[in-house]
């Protein structure tokens, strides 16, 4: 093939990839004026033109034909790596995200939205309708990510210092600053922040660590084992309710909460009506701190009925709460 013709068919394939989809066709006219535009007034034979589409369509790049208005063949092309749904669904992950700066949004936007036409792309969200409410330094962060990425994959440790801002917004260092050796498991998103899971040298304990709290971070030369880790059971019990004693719980809950229940517990979820106003939840849970903070969040609309023990520990944490409001 000729350069002019290889050049021909590249830009026929980038036209139909940004400017056709589902819902938007073109023709081999409309199609042929464009190349002209970009190649410079040359201008293509349309049986050169269909010669290239079947040539892309042979590739792989499908091509889908359909008949338009007095019989008109019009071309497409509407096979995307992502669906518009999963696009959606990655830009909105992109602007939940309270550490990602606004100027940087954009441009992970802008990326994604070149996976698919540029009539889809319009109807995609854009960062400027949302507010950009994190205080955290976005570079640091992205330094941090990167390194403890490469360290995983490379079977490394890391090391760095640790801390977090006294009431004076001031950063201040754990372990009077001694750098920390840590055998790096995963990195993983949770309640709005990055962390690493691993397992911390000096203790052989598996512990976790905010990405924005660290500093002067270094993937070292040394290499490490990783032991047997479940991370599921890591996040379960660390980051939610479910660390602890296990036993069964009985819970009173207002109506009005049973979304509430069955968000968190699932459709399964054993659930009995008590009276007009409420119904009774059992389950097995595992006694922690998360779990009273996670029943006291309803207020009222809530009451642990058995284990005794259980309530005992709700009692005790309340009168807490109210001795704060004692002078």
């Amino acid at each position: 093939m000729e350069r002019s013709s290889n050049y021909r068919l590249l830009k026929i394939r980038e036209i139909l990839f940004n400017e056709t989809d589902e819902y938007h066709e073109m023709g081999i006219g409309e199609l042929s004026e464009k190349i002209r535009v970009i190649a410079g007034d040359v201008t293509f034979d349309n049986r050169t033109i269909k010669r290239d589409l079947e040539a892309l369509d042979d590739m792989d790049f499908e091509i889908v034909q359909n008949k338009g208005k007095f019989g008109k063949i019009l071309f497409s092309h509407q096979a995307r790596l992502f669906e518009t749904y999963q696009l959606r669904l990655i830009i909105d992950a992109i602007l939940s995200a309270r550490f990602i700066t606004t100027n940087e949004k954009e441009k992970l936007i802008q990326k994604v939205k070149e996976l698919t036409s540029k009539h889809i792309a319009k109807t995609l969200p854009e960062p400027i309708l949302f507010d950009q409410s994190a205080n955290i330094d976005y570079e640091l962060v992205k330094i941090n990510i990167d390194c403890v990425h490469r360290a995983i994959s490379e079977g490394k440790v890391l090391t760095y210092q640790y801390g977090k801002f006294n009431v004076k917004k001031e950063f201040e260092y754990h372990r009077n600053g001694d750098f920390y050796h840590v055998e790096p498991y995963a990195l993983i998103w949770q309640n709005d922040y990055y962390y690493l899971i691993g397992r911390f040298q000096d203790t052989n304990e598996l512990r976790h660590y905010r990405l924005d709290r660290i500093r002067h971070i270094e993937v070292s030369e040394k290499h490490f084992t990783k032991c047997e880790f479940n991370l599921q059971e890591y996040v379960n019990q660390s980051f939610h309710m479910f660390a602890g004693e296990e036993m069964w719980m009985k819970i009173r809950f207002h109506n009005s909460m049973v979304n509430v229940v069955l968000d968190r517990f699932g459709q399964e979820a054993d659930i009995k009506e008590m009276d007009e106003d409420h119904f009774m939840l059992t389950t097995k849970v595992k006694l922690s701190d998360g779990l009273i903070n996670w029943i006291l969040t309803w207020g009222n609309k809530a009451k642990v009925l058995s284990p005794d023990h259980l309530v005992e520990k709700m009692k005790d944490k309340i009168n807490q709460m109210s001795e704060v409001y004692k002078d």
